[in-house]
This record gives C-alpha cells, structure tokens and sequence, in this order.
C-alpha cells in the first residue's frame, strides 16, 4: 500500500494497531523489543507512519507463522540486507551498462 508521507508519524498506537490488525498491546510489545520505533509527538505520543504499519504487518505476518520475537529480528535484519544488497546490484547493473556504452568500438 502507498501511504502519504510515509516515514511522517501521523497515526496514533489505537489505529495504528487496527490498520496492522494487532492489539495495541502487542504493539508496546514490539516497541520494547526494539521491533518497531514509533516517533512521539511533544507529548510523548506514540506516532505511527505508513512505513511503521507496514512493518507491523510483516511482523504480525511472521508471528503468525509461528516465529518467535528472536526469529523475526533475524528475518527483518536478513530482509534487510537483502534490499541493500540488490540496490547495490541494481547500481552495479547500471554502471556496468553506461561503462559498455563508452567502450571504444562501439
């Protein structure tokens, strides 16, 4: 899903919870865990962005799949290196065109 302002926090911890379909306490949960960093308003609300609900559905996905709080840090941190590591072969792919375009001969 697109959201507006992804990464702005716009959404408190109630709908944020129902838009990821996880009880507001599970979401103190994956804050503590470190799963999930909500920004906080001057108040010291938690504010949720797009990009935060999207997270939290991903997390709920893998807990319902049976993994624990260890096994979804382990899948975040793998998902993660992996988008780094195809952004550095996307990059690669392309300096490696431009690099075949200036080759003499051609």
């Amino acid at each position: 899903m697109q959201w507006p302002e992804a990464g702005r926090g716009v959404f408190a911890i109630s709908v944020a919870a129902e838009l990821a379909g996880v009880h507001p306490q599970t979401l103190r949960i994956y804050e503590r865990e470190g799963l999930v960093q909500p920004a906080r308003s001057e108040g010291g609300t938690r504010r949720y962005s797009g990009e935060d609900v999207e997270r939290l559905r991903r997390i709920a996905a893998l807990t319902g799949d049976g993994l624990n709080i260890a096994g979804v840090k382990k899948v975040l941190a793998l998902q993660q290196e992996l988008a780094k590591l195809q952004a550095t072969i996307e990059q690669l792919e392309v300096e490696l065109a431009h690099s075949r375009e200036r080759a003499p001969g051609r």
